[in-house]
């Protein structure tokens, strides 16, 4: 018999580098990251405009039992973002406005759910972020044993405990713990490098020149012809 349990971590990442990082915001973190750390795109924000970054608490789940979830509560610590996925492919419904509130209450700023997600017009009135793989009225149960804070697999990104989690309206990375301060690093550099990058667009240069896309394109063949 597989062996369920859950784990009492304290392993958390300095607010103050979570707060740069969802300043950075998602798309920019996953660059500065290597390119890593991008959680599938089919697991979409129900609301706009919500940007928030986190460490992770992580739960396991049977498809179509939200139990774990309630016990993940409990472990939950301000600033948290809970992550939630199931051990087979699932959408259905596993959180709503009431587990929300419950979560809200213990100081989780957002959920990422490879499942499914209801209540949605309520939570929207929260204010509480999801990022969900579906949208489903179908409920669930309280039956199985799962287990929390253990590393799962959400979009096909492994996820530990404590990881730092960026959310927004591009999407979820997840960057390791013990990476998340010169990620932060790198992501700074590349947003003040971005700015300037942006003034000499915004003054008209084209990006074909400030890029030195010139020679690569002749090199790929690229030619160009004069209509007549």
């Amino acid at each position: 018999m597989s062996r369920h349990v859950v784990v009492r971590s304290n392993k958390k990442i300095n607010p103050d580098i979570l707060t740069g990082l969802a300043e950075a915001g998602s798309s920019t973190v996953h660059e500065a990251d290597g390119r890593r750390g991008a959680i599938d795109p089919a697991l979409k924000p129900i609301q706009a405009g919500a940007r928030i970054a986190g460490s992770a608490v992580t739960v396991s789940c049977h498809p179509g039992d939200n139990l774990m979830i309630h016990a993940a509560v409990e472990q939950v610590r301000p600033g948290d973002i809970v992550v939630i996925t199931t051990t087979s492919p699932s959408t259905d419904g596993m959180l709503g406005d009431l587990l929300a509130t419950s979560l809200r209450a213990r100081g989780a700023i957002g959920v990422i759910l490879d499942a499914g997600v209801r209540d949605v017009a309520e939570l929207r009135e929260m204010g509480f972020p999801v990022w969900s793989r579906a949208i489903s009225t179908q409920g669930t149960v309280k039956a199985s044993p799962g287990s929390v804070n253990v590393p799962i697999v959400v979009g096909g990104q492994v996820i530990n405990p404590g990881d730092a989690v960026i959310a927004d309206d591009d999407g979820v990375v997840v960057v390791a713990h013990e990476r998340a301060a010169e990620v932060l690093e790198a992501a700074r550099k590349r947003t003040a490098n971005e700015e300037s990058k942006r003034e000499r667009l915004a003054a008209g240069e084209l990006g074909l020149d400030m890029y030195h896309l010139r020679p690569l394109l002749a090199e790929l063949g690229v030619v160009y012809v004069d209509e007549p």
